[in-house]
């Protein structure tokens, strides 16, 4: 029996369901005149959506306490690729409350039909696909019969955000860049506050104090910027300072770096290897979702590299059970010219059919304010990039 099936293709009039989806907060289901959003509809067993919940409710435990057991190891946040640029800030820092480092994140795991369930990755600085979990997918999902867990997102950013209150957010190009643009306004309407929302290039430093275009000061910031980047970007020392001095408080937590980190997976993984830090509980978890990684390549079988802070598939190769790399990603930014390289086991995303093609699907669950909460679906080639698709994941029961 499958536990994860593509529906059927309904009759839909998509011009009517791409207004109607913009009218709840999601304008972008085309995408330079190619449809983003897929008319299908992935419907999962009520088991195995339970299960991921389970498992992303422990795993989220067990990255929780490594950062914790990280914090102020230098040789830790070296071996996470952390800049060394952001290693003041994060020890002046501390570290907020067990379970709310990120209240805002994302999980990334492939899911089988079987009922497999192995995670990739945690994105938990700026995950990406809010609009597309918490305004398009119960919609969509009530119009194709599934129960959404998703139904909650809103309540749970608003519960998030009241904790933090930011006065301004902000992305790059606010106004111009659909997706993230549309993203921002739809978290600011659901925070219930009524925040600012600028453009992140605007933004100056003068002597500690961070202001947007017009010179206004700002004291509490969400923004959809990899904090990494400080290292980078012309400006980001005096924003680090900034941050570092209590002059600005940004959210997500500057520590969710450590938590965005591929290499705090490796460190997770050696822990486990060890038998340190972890419970038997927390060590079961681990072994039953987690996938042996390293910060070289220590397999005989297939395996994945990919940059500590690469995303939308950017730095990831594939490896065949020889060694040679099977597949690349040559779309996305390549950040392992930046950051440094781990080494996990291969996990393939499973192949389905949607509309005729065969396509692998990303399973993402969003993690709010502690909780687990909400699917995200994304449909595209074996390694998932910029090219992939939205396509709304339901249960196919009571949730």
């Amino acid at each position: 029996m499958s536990l994860l099936r593509v529906l059927d293709r309904r009759p839909l009039d998509r011009a009517a369901a791409v207004k109607a989806l913009a009218d709840r907060g999601f304008g972008w289901a085309d995408l330079d005149g190619e449809p983003y959003w897929l008319d299908e509809v992935v419907a999962m067993d009520p088991y195995l959506y339970f299960e991921l919940k389970s498992a992303a409710a422990g795993l989220w435990r067990v990255f929780d306490r490594a950062v914790r057991y990280a914090h102020g190891r230098r040789e830790l946040y070296a071996l996470c690729g952390i800049p060394s640029l952001l290693w003041n800030m994060l020890d002046a820092l501390p570290l907020p409350p067990e379970g709310e480092i990120s209240r805002y994140a994302r999980f990334d795991f492939a899911v089988t039909p079987e009922g497999g369930i192995r995670l990739l990755e945690l994105n938990a600085d700026t995950p990406t696909g809010y609009a597309e979990a918490a305004a398009a997918t119960p919609w969509l999902c009530s119009q194709a019969g599934l129960q959404s867990p998703n139904e909650g997102m809103a309540v749970l950013l608003k519960r998030a955000w009241s904790k933090e209150r930011p006065d301004t957010v902000a992305c790059a190009a606010y106004g111009a860049h659909a997706e993230d643009s549309g993203t921002i306004d739809l978290l600011a309407a659901h925070s219930g506050l009524a925040p600012e929302r600028v453009d992140l290039l605007e933004l100056s430093v003068d002597e500690g104090i961070v202001k947007d275009g017009g010179g206004r000061e700002i004291s509490r910031l969400f923004a959809l910027y990899p904090k990494e980047w400080m290292a980078l970007d012309e400006g980001g020392e005096a924003l680090a300072y900034a941050i570092e001095r209590g002059h600005l408080a940004l959210f997500n937590s500057p520590h969710a770096i450590l938590l965005q980190s591929k290499g705090l997976q490796a460190l997770i993984w050696g822990l486990y290897e060890l038998d340190l830090l972890y419970d038997d509980q927390e060590r079961s978890w681990i072994r039953r979702y987690m996938l042996p990684t390293y910060t070289k390549p220590l397999f005989d079988g297939a395996y994945v590299s990919k940059s500590m802070f690469g995303r939308e598939g950017g730095s990831v190769k594939l490896y065949d059970d020889a060694g040679g790399v099977e597949e690349e990603d040559r779309e996305g930014f390549d950040t392992s010219v930046f950051f440094p390289v781990v080494y996990q086991h291969r996990a393939d995303l499973p192949a389905m059919r949607f509309g005729g093609r065969q396509l692998h699907l990303l399973t993402g669950l969003f993690v709010l304010d502690g909780q687990p909460c909400g699917l995200l679906g994304r449909a595209g080639g074996r390694i998932t990039g910029n090219a992939s698709h939205f396509v709304p994941i339901g249960v196919n029961g009571h949730v």
